[in-house]
């Protein structure tokens, strides 16, 4: 009896499901429309963004701030290089290829710092994902020194 129960009730579900999902084509043309009116709004309001640019006096700052991070990371980076070539120290692979990574990203972020002065893209963002990744990369530069024992 109560495998008849939950079949039909299974059944009455899956009815409904299927019912309710079907709309009629009317319905669906007026969705459609009130989606490709909200598209066109959307435009409009991106292309009339404005993108803030960095004042000389900021991006100055920024440049001569972003270098000398760049350059303390690339001083960790070689003394982990150092510890790496030391004979008694074991170093595996993987901590070779962390290194190796850190030090592509570092440049990554050097390129980044020579490449904006020439596209001048939206000041905020960009400053906002640089200090991320810059931070990001710190962060991974100490979590690679520190021992787990």
């Amino acid at each position: 009896m109560k495998k008849i129960i939950y079949a039909l009730s299974i059944i009455t579900f899956l009815t409904a499901v299927v019912l309710i999902g079907c709309e009629s084509t009317d319905q669906k043309e007026e969705t459609t429309e009130v989606k490709v009116e909200a598209t066109d709004t959307t435009r409009t309001d991106a292309n009339t963004v404005t993108v803030k640019t960095a004042t000389a006096e900021e991006w100055k700052e920024f440049k001569t701030e972003a270098q000398l991070r760049i350059n303390e990371n690339e001083k960790k980076i070689a003394e982990l290089k150092a510890k790496v070539q030391k004979p008694g120290k074991l170093f595996d692979e993987m901590r070779e290829k962390k290194i190796k990574n850190l030090e592509l990203k570092n440049k990554e972020l050097r390129d980044r710092i020579a490449n904006y002065e020439t596209t001048q893209s939206d000041w905020e963002k960009f400053k906002q994902e640089f200090n991320h990744d810059m931070d990001e990369l710190g962060k991974a530069i100490k979590d690679l020194v520190v021992d787990n024992k």
